[in-house]
């Protein structure tokens, strides 16, 4: 614990940042990367149509990561700051409350998502070709679901006491067993697009398994007794506060994909809404390590802004964003020059891959700007600044690419639908932007009160 305790308030912030983010980094790009090997999987096995089933499937799939980064987040950001104030106590509260709450949330989600399973895959754009596709994939992601959000939340735990090597051993694991059973489930056993949710929900229950034994072990930091997994109705609160802009987030996002999944089935055609399942799993290629970035800023964030060193939480703002921009630029370059190789991997269909081409270049035409407002969002969310994480996490879909996918393809037809998410990026900068600029200045101005002499460089 004083070994942590002294490199996150005392280490030069660009090593840490840089040892921190690593591990989470390489966990969440294997992470993407097998997702990408799915879909890839489904596209070569079960063809156009499930690509589309997996589109409309997504952002209810995002919806229950929401529900785990709810949970997950917020008391990571709490975890952080007790551990950083010296309270471990606090500290095994709340990851005990955190396996509780998302232990009720995900139960109830499976039994929603059973439940309203065809009317939720019809809102988010299902046609009648691709429905049967999102009811086999989608009936046994759900079913799993509790595996998933129980690792998504605890990731978020292990990253906040700072051992960030053991998420990333628990997200590979996961990874590796899906591509190895990809192949088996889809093509050796012939279950399709049902192949790939069952080897998803088998992987994701190997890295719950391991979370169990990590937290059984004795290696963490936090030692929790049975008293501590009954749910603290003082923690909850600023739990669900904390984490609500990650719900919102997906939330945004959800909408956005109802009225972007729609405005494809009625000014296109199912290739296209292939073509938006492509892109999006493309596009989390190049977001995951902008997501481990920021997984290894929040705990040097919170426990430095928890412990006064207000000097540090600038100096591990500015290196993230600069560190975010060049990811950011590094998967704008692959994609706006590979477009065609890109796409050929996920189908040999060439009317997939002649639609696919154009849209992937106009997408992705604001994508070097979009690791800023990442970075943005989620500065708020580890100085436990609610208002402002919720605010900044939802501008992006709900302030502006909703209401563009709504209104340019009414003078541009299909094509205004992809030209809304560059525009809706380059907006969402300019406020995130304003709102970090702000902060930084408020920070700055207490440093010299409160700075604790420590390493900033």
């Amino acid at each position: 614990m004083k070994d942590r305790a002294y490199e996150l308030g005392h280490e030069r912030v660009g090593r840490l940042l840089l040892r921190y983010s690593t591990p989470a980094i390489i966990a969440m790009t294997v992470n993407s990367l097998y997702n990408v090997v799915d879909t890839v999987f489904v596209g070569r096995g079960a063809g156009t149509l499930a690509l589309a089933a997996l589109a409309v499937s997504f952002p209810i799939q995002m919806f229950i990561l929401a529900i785990a980064q709810v949970v997950g987040i917020g008391s990571a950001s709490i975890i952080s700051r007790a551990l950083g104030a010296g309270d471990l106590r606090h500290a095994e509260r709340t990851a005990g409350t955190s396996f509780a709450a998302v232990t009720v949330l995900s139960l109830l989600l499976t039994a929603g998502g059973l439940a309203f399973l065809k009317p939720l895959l019809r809102l988010f754009g299902a046609t009648p070709e691709v429905l049967p596709y999102g009811i086999e994939y989608l009936s046994v992601i759900m079913g799993g679901a509790f595996f998933f959000a129980f690792a998504v939340s605890s990731h978020n735990i292990v990253r906040a006491e700072g051992n960030v090597k053991m998420a990333m051993y628990s997200m590979i694991l996961g990874a590796v067993v899906n591509v190895i059973l990809d192949p088996v489930f889809i093509f050796g056993l012939g279950l399709g697009i049902r192949g790939a949710a069952i080897a998803t929900v088998i992987a994701q229950s190997c890295s719950f398994a391991f979370l169990i034994w990590y937290f059984r072990s004795g290696r963490s930091l936090l030692r929790m007794g049975r008293l501590d997994l009954r749910p603290d109705v003082g923690v909850l609160p600023e739990m669900f506060a904390i984490g609500a802009s990650s719900l919102a987030r997906v939330a945004a996002g959800s909408a956005m994909a109802i009225v972007l999944n729609n405005s494809i089935a009625h000014y296109g055609e199912n290739v296209h809404l292939a073509v938006m399942g492509v892109i999006q799993r493309a596009l989390m290629l190049f977001l995951m390590p902008q997501f481990g970035l920021i997984q290894g800023l929040q705990p040097i964030v919170g426990f430095n802004y928890g412990a006064g060193n207000t000097a540090r939480v600038h100096g591990a703002v500015h290196r993230a964003v600069v560190a975010a921009t060049a990811l950011s630029s590094v998967g704008f370059g692959v994609l706006m020059l590979l477009p065609t190789p890109i796409l050929s991997l996920f189908s040999s269909d060439p009317v997939l891959i002649d639609a696919g081409r154009g849209i992937v270049r106009v997408v992705i035409a604001m994508f070097p700007v979009v690791g800023y407002q990442i970075v943005g969002a989620s500065l708020f969310q580890a100085l436990g600044k609610a208002g402002p994480a919720l605010f900044l996490s939802m501008s992006r879909q709900v302030l502006f690419l909703v209401p563009l996918t709504l209104l340019l393809p009414l003078w541009l037809g299909l094509g205004g639908i992809w030209w809304s998410f560059p525009a809706a990026d380059g907006l969402s900068v300019v406020v995130t932007a304003v709102w970090v600029r702000h902060e930084m200045r408020l920070l700055r101005g207490h440093a010299s009160a409160h700075e604790v002499p420590s390493t900033a460089a």
